[in-house]
């Protein structure tokens, strides 16, 4: 079923200038903007090239809409200058609904115009169909573009060094803005073009000045198309980077269309949540050259993260039976380890890898596993797999980046005072926000379970007496990890122990001591598991995740707004992060069974109206810890999706698609 909004919400230009739409390409470009139609972003546009999943560029911002009608011009288009609102296009919008694709309709001067946007899979290349649903006569449809042709995170201001020279025929038009930028195209079949070539200025970004950036930019129109429509007729215009000629814009979009169809026919639960999930899904998986794929974290400003692909990769690929994909992903990061550390991005152009993160390793192990009981492919763990895991266990071992070694104790320290390298990862002036250097109760979580997954995956594909040594190891340190992290008063697990000096602990209440009952190894026993769950659920569930503070800390900040410093002050000290509820999910199904699954189903139940606001279709990075809970940070993050989608398969529905016989592999 599509998400759909009627005229009370699309011509109510407050509200539905807070709602996104977005359509990506699988490079890691887009076309997106408001429902209103006006570009409250920097991000915003209707052709955003990528040339690598982090490099992208806002080539066509904008292609307003007029229909001249008996002498009258209804102008579609929705834009914001200071002080004002002009044109006000919105008002004839009368229905807006996205399920496949974003699908609008508007209603002016007798006639009914439907106008569907879609994104081409693996190529840089927008449509833009209209379709007259009704018609008292034939009518003019003109169309305005208007070019930014600059990297994402810039503005444009009007200058001399743009190419104002336009060539047009065929119905195609070339623009050339700067040699340094790609060449543009747009294709309106059998439509004239009128020369007209002016900057318009001070276009305003209502969400960029609320977060404190430049929010002012000029925008250059080089024409104007027009073209004669009447009822029953239709017009399927293309915006590329390659020249459209010989391309029909509605067989592209039928090919497109089959393509999300297979998707949707991919996923085992065939419910409305599942389906709208795995094709928010899809949109962060991106070809990254021949035969290597990447995940953006997020848009629309996030490029690729190490820890953010691994703990994404089970919800995005297996649940979705994108198994190649999550190869192709895990290949990539298995050759990229430093010492047994993933960079925090893979190398690309010349650019040194950062090494920013000491759990990242670990997720990857977790990723490892969920993948062969996905997929049964022995010979790939054996050959690829196995020998990363056992660099990352080894290198953990000796001591490596970040100051990441085993204490005596069998578990892991990582981090100084002055880094910040777990995923609540905030500085502000360079230090942390959040100091959680020592033992962080996750990273031991994923310790031991980096150790338990090893040592059975040497015993069934590797060295079986090597299995039993890290078996042995693994033991002791979960043995251990109940000892030191429990705290009993409190009935929880506290947050960082051996912090800064040898016996400090942290005893707030955070999320992260979920991971010790959600993970493939938990390692808790039930009661103690019942109580961290009770714990969890007093102070820090809410319907859209979990706070990263409880309520009663003096450091807790409820909002996540403001300027970069007020919002990276309060990102994880309370704000609340959707990924968790995924954790929280397998948990609760765990530790409380079918009890758990009926709750879990009521959680899914209060997030599913998320899917309706900020980017509509997909789920947010963040949310503010208090009612209403206003969405935050990016419109559509991979680890919010992956995550949900992957308790909900797993947990909630407990069904997915049965792996396929083991491809064995020849013990080593």
């Amino acid at each position: 079923m599509p998400i759909e909004m009627d005229h009370e919400i699309t011509q109510d230009f407050a509200r539905a200038a807070e709602i996104e739409w977005l359509e990506t390409n699988g490079l890691g470009g887009w076309a997106g903007t408001t429902v209103a139609g006006a570009h409250s972003r920097r991000y915003h546009g209707l052709l955003v090239a990528a040339t690598e999943p982090a490099e992208r560029t806002v080539l066509l911002s904008r292609l307003d809409e007029v229909l001249h009608v008996d002498g009258e011009s209804y102008e579609l288009g929705c834009n914001r200058f200071p002080g004002a609102v002009a044109p006000q296009g919105f008002q004839y919008l009368s229905s807006f609904r996205k399920e496949l694709f974003p699908v609008f309709e508007y209603a002016a001067g007798g006639i009914r115009l439907r106008k569907t946007v879609a994104a081409v899979d693996g190529e840089n290349t927008t449509l833009v169909l209209y379709e007259v649903l009704a018609a008292p006569a034939p009518f003019l449809l003109s169309l305005r573009p208007f070019l930014a042709a600059r990297d994402q995170h810039a503005l444009t201001r009007a200058n001399d060094r743009l190419s104002q020279e336009v060539r047009f025929g065929n119905g195609v038009l070339r623009l050339h803005p700067y040699a340094a930028a790609p060449e543009v195209f747009v294709q309106v079949p059998g439509a004239g073009f009128q020369p007209n070539p002016q900057w318009w200025y001070r276009f305003e970004y209502e969400l960029d000045r609320r977060r404190g950036f430049d929010f002012q930019e000029d925008l250059w129109m080089p024409g104007l198309f027009g073209r004669e429509l009447c009822a029953g007729g239709r017009l399927g215009v293309i915006l590329s980077t390659k020249d459209p000629t010989g391309r029909d814009a509605f067989a592209l979009f039928a090919k497109e269309r089959k393509r999300r169809e297979k998707i949707l026919q991919a996923v085992p639960p065939r419910d409305d949540f599942a389906r709208d999930l795995a094709l928010a899904a899809d949109s962060f998986i991106v070809r990254k050259g021949a035969g290597r794929r990447a995940v953006v974290a997020g848009y629309p400003w996030f490029g690729e993260r190490s820890r953010d692909t691994m703990i994404a990769l089970p919800g995005l690929c297996l649940v979705t039976g994108r198994h190649d994909d999550a190869k192709k992903i895990l290949r990539a990061f298995a050759r990229a380890l430093d010492q047994g550390v993933l960079p925090d991005r893979l190398a690309e152009r010349g650019r040194e890898p950062n090494l920013g993160a000491a759990d990242a390793s670990l997720w990857l192990a977790v990723a490892a596993w969920k993948y062969l009981q996905a997929t049964g492919d022995e010979a790939f763990v054996a050959e690829t797999l196995l020998p990363a895991l056992r660099k990352v266990v080894r290198w953990y071992q000796k001591g490596t980046h970040h100051d990441i070694r085993v204490d005596a104790d069998g578990l892991l320290l990582a981090g100084t005072p002055e880094t910040a390298v777990t995923w609540m990862d905030g500085r502000i002036g360079g230090r942390p926000v959040t100091p959680r250097s020592g033992k962080a109760v996750e990273v031991n979580a994923l310790w031991v379970n980096a150790l338990r997954i090893l040592a059975e995956i040497e015993a069934r594909l590797g060295d079986a007496a090597e299995g039993k040594e890290l078996a042995r190891q693994a033991k002791r340190a979960e043995k251990r990890f109940a000892e030191l992290f429990w705290n009993e008063a409190a009935g929880q697990l506290d947050d960082v122990v051996d912090g800064g000096w040898p016996g400090h602990r942290d005893t707030a209440l955070r999320p992260n001591q979920v991971f010790a009952l959600s993970l493939p190894f938990p390692l808790l026993p039930k009661a103690k598991a019942a109580r961290v769950l009770e714990a969890v659920e007093a102070k820090l569930y809410t319907p859209v995740g979990l706070r990263t503070l409880a309520p009663d800390h003096a450091d807790y900040h409820p909002d996540c707004a403001g300027d970069p410093m007020d919002r990276e002050a309060a990102y994880h000290q309370g704000t609340v992060w959707t990924w968790l509820l995924g954790p929280y999910l397998t948990a609760l199904v765990r530790v409380h069974g079918a009890a758990g699954r009926r709750k879990a189903r009521q959680v899914i139940a209060a997030l599913a109206p998320r899917l309706a606001e900020a980017g509509i279709g997909s789920l947010s990075e963040s949310y503010d810890a208090e009612a209403p809970h206003s969405p935050r940070g990016c419109i559509a993050r991979a680890w919010s999706v992956a995550e949900v989608l992957r308790a909900y398969v797993e947990d909630v529905q407990g069904v997915g698609p049965a792996p396929p016989k083991p491809k064995r592999a020849a013990r080593k």
